[in-house]
């Protein structure tokens, strides 16, 4: 007869704060002593993240053991809201105006309710790599779909790269993710950054994301080919079907070069896809106008305004915000669907 023992709670929460100093910005971590990192503007964020996320690899646990670290704290990282329920994820918050960071588990009901939030993707969560088996195969239907995948992302580039990136170059940092390889390298053709329509924008946003010290260009480079190294070290531990993440990078790719929208600015191509993945293709659909702000990088307004300007391009077929519960609820119309796009415009 087999004795049923009680199971251990094991934390997954790591902070780091950032402190004022002379020369810059400690990193100051409860879990490794006394601050003695010294950071300067973007350069600290990126430290943060790169502290964070050697934290989760260290202290990877099976999903069966890992749970709600914001229930176990009397969830007092957000709102008032029905109850802790759902999957337990990996989320990174933000707090005290970018002063502390917060990477930890976290069901998906606190995870929706907790302020400047981003879900950490499956496809760059610090989990071991699974053995690929016949039954993991069987169970594929299981995995994200594409849309997810791409939404997830875009949420932790929100809170991964500064404000101040602009959407082309985080177009362009969302197709480095998800191609990229297990050391953290991918290869782009030049053909291929043609065919985003970055034109004059294209050495703006290579330059954006390495002053962000989130990628840097590697030797050997040709007029065909760009090699690039990923600095973002939670991206280096990627999920292992690698083929599921190449064909998120090619919806998100067609999703946002789609006819009618390609040649738009990279801003009503951000809000176009990111509406996109908040909804099945071929339906309407609802999302959190929040959430939704957040991962185009924009003020409630600035969205409102980007999605009449789609609108007035006629990519759009109807869209309504609902004040009371602050959702985005819209209609899918037009040969945008084909593609899984969903479009609307004011009622």
């Amino acid at each position: 007869m087999r004795l049923c023992t009680p199971r251990p709670t094991v934390p997954r929460t790591w902070t780091v704060d950032l402190r004022p100093h002379p020369c810059g910005l400690e990193l100051a971590c409860p879990l490794c002593g006394p601050p003695a990192t010294v950071k300067r503007g973007v350069s600290a964020r990126s430290a943060v993240l790169t502290h964070l996320a050697r934290h989760a690899r260290l202290g990877a646990l099976p999903p069966y053991l890992r749970t709600c670290q914001c229930h176990e704290r009397g969830c007092r990282w957000h709102p008032r809201h029905r109850g802790c329920s759902g999957p337990v994820i990996l989320v990174l918050a933000c707090e005290r105006g970018g002063r502390r960071w917060r990477l930890a588990d976290v069901c998906t009901s606190c995870a929706g309710a907790t302020p400047d939030a981003a879900v950490v993707p499956e496809t760059l969560s610090c989990a071991p790599p699974a053995r690929r088996t016949r039954r993991s195969r069987r169970a594929a239907a299981d995995t994200p779909s594409a849309q997810e995948r791409v939404r997830d992302l875009l949420s932790y580039l929100a809170s991964a790269l500064p404000p101040s990136v602009s959407p082309g170059a985080r177009l362009l940092a969302l197709q480095c993710a998800l191609r990229t390889d297990r050391h953290g390298q991918v290869a782009l053709a030049a053909g291929f950054l043609r065919g985003m329509r970055l034109y004059s924008d294209r050495a703006r946003a290579w330059q954006e994301l390495e002053q962000a010290h989130w990628l840097r260009h590697l030797p050997g480079q040709t007029g065909t080919r760009q090699r690039l190294q990923l600095l973002d070290v939670t991206v280096l531990t990627q999920a292992p079907d690698r083929a599921d993440r190449h064909q998120a990078a090619d919806w998100a790719l067609r999703t946002a070069h789609a006819q009618g929208l390609r040649d738009l600015p990279a801003l009503l191509r951000l809000t176009m896809l990111a509406v996109g993945t908040s909804t099945p293709p071929r339906e309407g659909g609802y999302a959190d106008i929040e959430q939704l702000s957040r991962a185009c990088v924009l003020s409630e307004e600035g969205l409102e305004t980007a999605l009449l300007q789609l609108a007035d391009a006629g990519l759009l077929a109807t869209w309504s915000v609902n004040t009371e519960d602050g959702q985005l609820y819209w209609q899918a119309a037009g040969k945008s669907v084909r593609l899984g796009v969903v479009t609307s415009r004011p009622v």
